[in-house]
């Protein structure tokens, strides 16, 4: 009961003084007030962000600029201080998030704490809390407060919901913070890779995401790079002709690379759309850009498979990771996989059958290896990214057993671009989300069965009929 209570937190409140801190007063040289925070919970904080998705938030009769620097050190934006009403606080917080109160926990120890914890979903408080609130909480943690109590309770949240992750893992399905789903015996999870077709452009990126929720696709990818990363300084000064002049190919990739402010809009407008969104990065400082967002999950490009500091960047964020395996050997592939599980056995992993070439010409497709993946990593939703210019393949790819599959969309194939020629349009992708989805319907439960629309042919064509059918209606 407990542990189903812990899995449902999706956000932790807590008081201050007592609780995050000793309670103690101290005074600097100037009489100014300061405040001793443990830095376990400071880690708890972050692990509870990046391992159960849960957000925290400080509710406070204080108002010190220490508590401030604290928040925003470990990026804590539900801050309210001051507060002489944590009643109404609290419900404007589940007003204002959605949230139920099930899914919201709070940690107390001190009598202004009593009616907003009879409100919460799971409560807590210190070891050293007044009594009576001891009396109503749903945990005693062992430390007191100040001195760990938020990191035990945080870890608690973590390892339940760890256990659900578990769980689905065992069943081959991986939750997305969307709602969607992606693993066996769920839709497929269809993706129109953008990557750069947008030209630099947002508002032919807008076009694009509105052809893809038009196509019914699950989720729209972008690609993330940092330019003077991943740009080899040899090629900064090689002249290239563009649609912006003849421009160096370091100034052609920046202008090809969105900003903060064109990803701001993109998840506000996919938002607004309904569609899944999220990008491969490409480098580290991609991942701390993209941190900003919460996207459902991350891609790692075939290219990047043996980029163990980026894959290590990106299991810290705790998202769901999507690997791509082209131009890469049974090795490389294990390796990658290896990191991943010494990371966490139970992180949430996806592999992508893939042959990294555009356009790929069909015989070296090599479609049975989402087969082959399957057997090896029985654990894990397989899926494929492919290159080709037709659609068949692609559908051929989820009757073989791809959970999720992938292409590259765009407006026109014949836009100017590296990956436009290798890409799908909007009605042939329409046509492709249908007919996948039409194979998944088609491929039924494996069960021989004589279907109602068949007993009409059975009579007119059957000379004998069994006798489990003669008391059916035949007509």
């Amino acid at each position: 009961m407990l542990n189903e209570k812990l899995s449902r937190i999706k956000l932790l409140l807590t008081d201050c003084d007592g609780v995050l801190t000793d309670g103690g007063v101290y005074y600097g040289e100037a009489g100014e007030e300061f405040k001793k925070f443990d830095i376990r919970d400071g880690m708890g904080v972050e692990r509870l962000r990046n391992f159960a998705g849960v957000t925290t938030g400080i509710i406070t009769g204080e108002l010190s600029p220490s508590l401030i620097k604290r928040a925003e050190k470990l990026k804590i934006t539900e801050l309210h201080l001051g507060v002489k009403d944590k009643p109404v606080v609290f419900k404007e917080i589940l007003n204002r998030l959605n949230l139920q109160p099930e899914e919201v926990a709070y940690i107390g120890d001190d009598t202004n704490d009593l009616e907003v914890m009879k409100l919460a979903g799971l409560t807590a408080c210190p070891a050293d809390a007044i009594s009576f609130i001891k009396d109503i909480a749903g945990i005693v943690c062992e430390a007191k407060g100040g001195q760990g109590c938020f990191r035990e309770f945080a870890e608690l949240i973590i390892a339940s919901h760890q256990k659900v992750k578990t769980a689905s893992a065992a069943n081959h399905i991986i939750a997305l913070n969307t709602g969607k789903k992606i693993g066996l015996g769920e839709p497929c999870y269809i993706i129109a890779e953008i990557g750069i077709n947008h030209n630099g452009s947002l508002e032919i990126a807008k076009q694009l995401i509105d052809e893809a929720v038009a196509a019914k696709a699950s989720a729209v990818k972008f690609q993330k790079r940092t330019p003077e990363i991943c740009v080899p300084k040899d090629q900064w000064d090689i002249m290239r002709d563009t649609p912006w002049g003849r421009i160096s190919y370091i100034d052609y990739k920046r202008k090809t690379e969105f900003g903060i402010a064109e990803y701001a809009t993109i998840d506000q407008y996919c938002k607004k759309q309904g569609i899944d969104w999220f990008v491969s990065t490409w480098d580290v400082e991609a991942v701390d850009f993209m941190e900003r967002f919460d996207t459902p999950l991350y891609k790692l490009a075939s290219a990047s498979l043996t980029d163990f500091p980026l894959i290590n960047r990106i299991l810290l964020t705790g998202k769901p990771l999507m690997l791509s395996t082209g131009m890469s050997t049974n090795k490389e592939i294990e390796d990658a996989v290896n990191l991943v599980n010494a990371f966490d056995e139970n992180y949430p992993l996806l592999i992508a059958h893939s042959t990294s070439a555009y356009p790929c010409r069909p015989e070296e497709l090599n479609l049975k290896m989402i087969h082959t993946l399957g057997e090896k990593y029985p654990g894990l939703p397989i899926g494929y990214s492919g290159h080709e210019t037709g659609l068949a393949t692609t559908v051929a790819a989820v009757s073989l057993g791809a959970t999720f599959v992938e292409r590259h969309f765009t407006l026109d194939r014949a836009m100017w671009g590296s990956d436009h020629a290798a890409s799908v349009e909007p009605q042939g992708f329409q046509r492709m989300v249908r007919d996948i989805h039409d194979v998944e319907t088609a491929m039924g439960d494996g069960v021989k069965k004589v279907y109602e629309s068949e007993l009409g042919p059975l009579k007119r064509l059957r000379v004998n009929i069994g006798d489990e059918y003669k008391d059916k209606s035949l007509a």
